[in-house]
């Protein structure tokens, strides 16, 4: 029986010598003239952990990690096709605490299937929602995603089914689906993931959507910086559509479908649904003003839904499982799993899925494992680079839209950056001003002058000077920004600021001068 060797070809495991490890343990194979086959999988999202090298066995998948190409020949030696002992076995792969505490269902095959095996993705109930959906009335396909309460996972927790049903309801020769994998923030990469781990899901969820909407065309936007998302994506694409689940007729349906991929030149700005789509357009990609909403007059004018990627690679789940089995999970209007991101100075960085609903000590302390360098942690910053800091004293808010918004902060992409007490918050603050004037589209004054005036403020504050009155002019500056910016990246940048100054003014009070001893 031929022996199935899993090494990640995901972006991570590649920057951490996953390629080198591939062609060690092929070496290897070929060597000792061994019955076995390497799988490039999706990364499981321990990144600690990477390159994982897992081993199909009559037990199960054993995990070995993080390998190096100078480790693959005393594995070998060990046994390593047999699932055999070594110090860097970690045992059954589905047993590893971090992804045994999971819920994963969007994530359910990323890290198990070959990505770009159709066989592999039916196995694991691939295309069965799409399958329902064909079958199905678009009126209740959209109640049905309304219903499950998913609301967009790529930071403004919009209900996707309202939108659905605006895009179904418009009047239109042509509408489409925009799937924005413009994913931008910092400490964020579930969608990348998904789409270098299990494309097919996010084929899917567009074509449920087409056919909900009455949508014959989609395009997915990923950035430039994600090269090898693009090559999947595009392998998947192919695949898809020869196998004839895209194209005139969906699975030999009257449903059409397409999709196609675009690729960015990865301006932050670009992550919000207008300037998306005027970049989709050719044209520069800045801030439209709403109205017209998109679901009216989108791409080229006419009835577009743009959805996030994960928000898309949700709705196959939904459709095959039910609606009530989804909502089954999280806590208050955030319903379903949300795949969490843990960045930064923390030991145990990865993605973790789990249903709303833990806190975010929870998160950063059993899960997140503290910080790396083991020093106390002064602040998590929640939902990228426009999201708030939260000290200590929050962590036992629960991760769900409407808690953390009540605290002042933001789910965002649920990225979460974890920083120890070395970190200066006055420095994150300017940091987050100096962000938003550089990705700034221009477009609107308080966002492009704003920000810049920050960016001063915040050196005069640095520099001791008037500070009180500098204080007070940042936070009026903020004001302005949050409630006089057209889009999220100028209203947005008030939060890291002011939960910064709000929670940790001690960074934000004038160094004392020490004099030198006599």
């Amino acid at each position: 029986m031929t022996v199935r060797i899993f090494i990640p070809r995901d972006a991570a495991a590649l920057a951490l010598g996953a390629e080198k490890v591939a062609k060690a343990v092929a070496g290897e194979i070929a060597a000792r003239g061994l019955d076995a086959v390497i799988v490039r999988n999706g990364s499981r999202g321990m990144f600690w952990l990477e390159p994982l090298v897992e081993v199909e066995t009559e037990r199960g998948r054993v995990a070995y990690g993080p390998v190096k190409a100078a480790d693959v020949a005393g594995l070998f030696d060990a046994g390593l096709v047999n699932g055999g002992n070594h110090p860097l076995c970690l045992g059954l792969t589905e047993e590893i605490e971090f992804l045994r505490q999971q819920t994963r269902l969007t994530f359910a095959r990323c890290g198990i299937i070959d990505p770009l095996s159709l066989d592999d993705y039916r196995l694991y109930r691939g295309f069965v929602g799409l399958k329902r959906a064909i079958s199905m009335p678009r009126a209740e396909i959209v109640a049905q995603v309304t219903e499950s309460g998913l609301r967009g996972r790529g930071g403004a927790g919009f209900p996707t089914g309202i939108k659905w049903k605006t895009v179904m309801d418009a009047a239109g020769p042509q509408k489409y689906i925009v799937c924005n994998a413009d994913e931008g923030d910092s400490a964020t990469f579930a969608d990348r993931m998904i789409m270098e781990g299990d494309p097919f899901v996010l084929i899917e969820g567009m074509a449920i959507a087409g056919i909900a909407t009455g949508a014959t065309k989609g395009y997915v936007y990923l950035r430039s910086e994600y090269p090898h998302a693009i090559a999947t994506m595009t392998q998947a694409v192919e695949i898809a559509r020869e196998a004839g689940i895209l194209g005139p007729s969906i699975m030999g349906s009257a449903h059409a479908f397409d999709i196609e991929i675009r690729s960015g030149a990865g301006a932050y700005v670009c992550g919000e649904e207008t300037s998306l789509l005027n970049s989709l357009e050719g044209k520069r990609g800045i801030v439209r003003a709403k109205p017209p909403l998109p679901a009216l007059q989108g791409f080229l004018g006419r009835p577009t839904v743009v959805n996030n990627v994960i928000s898309l690679a949700s709705v196959p789940v939904i459709m095959d499982q039910g609606a009530d089995y989804y909502k089954n999970f999280g806590m208050g209007r955030s319903r379903g799993t949300i795949p969490i991101q843990i960045a930064g100075n923390v030991k145990h960085g990865g993605l973790f899925e789990t249903a709303f609903g833990l806190t975010l000590g929870e998160i950063v302390d059993r899960i997140g494992g503290g910080t790396a360098t083991g020093r106390p942690v002064k602040a998590v910053q929640v939902g990228g680079p426009l999201g708030a800091y939260f000290p200590r004293a929050l962590f036992d808010t629960p991760f769900d839209y409407e808690a953390f918004a009540a605290k002042d902060g933001l789910i965002g992409h649920a990225g979460i950056t974890v920083f120890d007490d070395s970190a200066d918050m006055l420095k994150q603050a300017r940091f987050a001003m100096e962000f938003c004037a550089i990705e700034s589209c221009g477009k609107c004054t308080p966002c492009r002058i704003g920000s810049t005036r920050g960016v001063e403020t915040a050196d005069k504050i640095a520099q001791g000077i008037e500070p009180e009155k500098n204080k007070a002019l940042l936070a009026d500056l903020c004001n302005t920004m949050k409630f006089g910016s057209l889009c999220a990246l100028g209203g947005f940048t008030p939060y890291p600021v002011m939960s910064a100054m709000n929670h940790f003014p001690e960074d934000f009070a004038p160094t004392p001068l020490i004099e030198a001893a006599e």
